[in-house]
């Protein structure tokens, strides 16, 4: 049982090992093979299925997590209530993820992250109540997400020192911020004017702080749109016409040379604006305009009809739109709890173009879109400008998420993909880490490759069936579907196999 919270790239044992400089201890250092744990992650002996989605906006079953912390210090801030046997969110409160969970009645996607620390549980509030989270920390590296992202970020008291090492983390920002994106930073030291006597700080320290914001988001050329209450708001130019012909007045810092500006999976920071596509005029939006949604989930996304993702074509992503629709219909009938809305957090470990998310967008499901950190074709950039969310991942390593996280986890093609790579043993159980008791798998591959995944499932407690593929018996791809059982650590040992 004291491995039921289990997070094997953010373990804190192991993360104190390392620097405090830049929060590098709580970034991902993942165990080492000789290290790696070959054994089922419990649940807590009074874990509850989780509310369907909408109640469980609003409310999660107290025993579903262990740690006490942040409920007790948040119930006493009015974020948290405790009513019997669960939690109620009366409305407020980012660092439970409340905000993120009302955008979604906008129909806006949030992804919240937050490190693991003595908060232990915010990111495990976020996913229990149906809300998309990970584990994540701005700290020396970049952020696991593409550039020219988010439509919006967003800070509230989350203590980043954004104005230290030459500005870094508001360039971060910028990276996976979309050209007219904005950034929303609320608490100190916005309006200290006002607030500082309740801060506990003094007012030069505030001053220079906010002072010293400004000046890094005039050298970003972002523009500042409001300020209200403790609240402030910036706006990332649609493209750098005007910043780089202006380049004296902003004190811009120097354009990144990299030729990359995607890549972000174990890659450092860097101290220089991340160049928008080229435009023609002051008046164009650099990378192409989106169209608003829902229309955005299925229009073909500016990086496919540039060309700038080698070997994706208009035609491709048509088709691959075209199939999905086709995969769903036939999950549907293998799958009864997912046309019943029992599933609210979706992973798909090999996302491809997002073509499996766009198929689901009319269930009340939300889809982590994972692109493999080595595939040949980097696609999450524009799985985003679709609308969605999702990250880069090695399935070698473990994912930055807590135990009991996911509902339902798609996986096609990725057992060929790393078989070369890592054994089939550990991404199998590090799925069974992440999904949730009575979850569900699909893993779509080669039958001799699921026969292989099959024979290991057979001894982790996973229901498990082959079936043929949607078009029929004389494909060669087929699909496993697996439940995995509900058991705790109080039962009696698997035998030995």
């Amino acid at each position: 049982m004291s491995y039921s919270e289990y997070t094997p790239c953010q373990y804190p044992p192991r993360g104190r090992k390392f620097d405090r400089e830049m929060l590098r201890y709580r970034e991902r250092h993942c165990p080492a093979k000789e290290e790696l744990l070959f054994c089922l992650i419990p649940a807590p002996p009074k874990y509850k299925t989780p509310f369907k989605w909408p109640e469980s906006r609003d409310y999660a079953w107290y025993d579903n997590i262990p740690h006490k912390e942040l409920s007790i210090e948040k119930a006493v801030q009015h974020w948290i209530q405790v009513e019997g046997e669960r939690f109620r969110f009366p409305g407020g409160g980012t660092m439970v993820a409340s905000w993120g969970a009302y955008l979604l009645k906008r129909d806006i996607l949030a992804m919240s992250f937050a490190p693991r620390d003595t908060h232990e549980a915010q990111v495990q509030f976020a996913l229990e109540r149906g809300v998309p989270a990970m584990i994540g920390v701005m700290g020396s590296q970049r952020l696991p997400y593409p550039a020219r992202a988010f439509d919006m970020a967003h800070c509230s008291r989350c203590l980043i020192p954004w104005f230290q090492y030459d500005g870094l983390y508001l360039i971060e920002v910028d990276r996976v911020l979309r050209p007219g994106g904005y950034w929303i930073l609320s608490g100190p030291p916005i309006n200290w004017k006002k607030y500082w006597k309740g801060w506990e700080r003094s007012q030069q320290d505030l001053k220079q702080e906010q002072d010293a914001i400004e000046d890094v988001a005039r050298r970003l050329c972002w523009k500042k749109v409001a300020e209200k209450n403790d609240l402030s708001i910036w706006q990332k130019p649609i493209n750098h016409f005007e910043c780089l012909q202006n380049r004296k007045v902003y004190k811009t810092p120097h354009m990144c040379k990299s030729d990359n500006p995607d890549a972000s999976w174990y890659k450092n920071m860097e101290t220089c604006i991340t160049p928008l596509p080229k435009v023609n005029g002051p008046d164009e939006v650099a990378g192409g305009a989106l169209e608003k949604w829902p229309d955005r989930a299925f229009a073909v996304p500016p990086r496919i009809s540039t060309g700038s993702i080698p070997g994706i074509t208009v035609e491709k992503f048509n088709e691959d739109n075209e199939a999905w629709k086709e995969r769903l219909g036939h999950y549907k009938q293998i799958i009864n709890p997912l046309a019943q809305g029992r599933y609210r957090n979706v992973m798909d470990m090999n996302a491809y173009l997002g073509g499996f998310a766009a198929a689901l967008v009319k269930y009340p499901v939300w889809v982590m879109n994972v692109v493999p950190s080595d595939s040949d074709r980097d696609t999450l950039g524009a799985i985003y400008e679709r609308g969605f969310v999702g990250t880069y991942q090695d399935w070698c390593e473990a994912f930055s998420t807590y135990p009991r996280t996911y509902d339902l986890i798609h996986a096609g093609g990725v057992f060929s993909l790393y078989q070369d790579r890592c054994d089939v043993k550990i991404i199998l159980l590090e799925m069974d880490r992440i999904l949730r008791p009575e979850g569900t798998v699909i893993i779509r591959d080669t039958v001799d490759v699921l026969v292989k995944v099959q024979s290991v499932t057979s001894r982790m407690r996973w229901k498990s069936q082959i079936m043929d593929h949607e078009s029929g018996p004389f494909n060669p791809e087929k699909i496993l579907v697996a439940v995995k059982t509900y058991w705790t650590a109080k039962e009696q040992e698997l035998p030995k196999q």
